[in-house]
């Protein structure tokens, strides 16, 4: 499990990100590049990074569920993933 800053830190940028998304939007259909210079660096989604839901793992990332690797395996193997079997032949 994550330490719980890191997790609060990670949720923090997704909310500025979202706060200055659409002023951001603007700004570079404006193309101007100073004042875009002067918003919050976390406000810029390339800071965001993708971390497990559950864990705050932000390794071996499922984008598809949005869970780590080792998350989906215990998931899928209790059954809690609709629509996900294991494979055999």
């Amino acid at each position: 499990m994550a330490r719980k800053a890191v997790i609060a830190r990670e949720k923090k940028r997704e909310r500025l990100v979202a706060k200055f998304a659409a002023k951001r939007a603007e700004l570079k259909a404006n193309g101007d590049y100073e004042a875009l210079d002067k918003l919050p660096k976390n406000a810029s989604p390339v800071r965001l990074h993708n971390r497990c839901k559950l864990t705050g793992r932000p390794k071996g990332y499922m984008r598809k569920f949005g869970i780590s690797r080792v998350t989906f395996r215990e998931m899928a193997s209790q059954g809690k993933i609709p629509g996900v079997t294991k494979a055999s032949w």
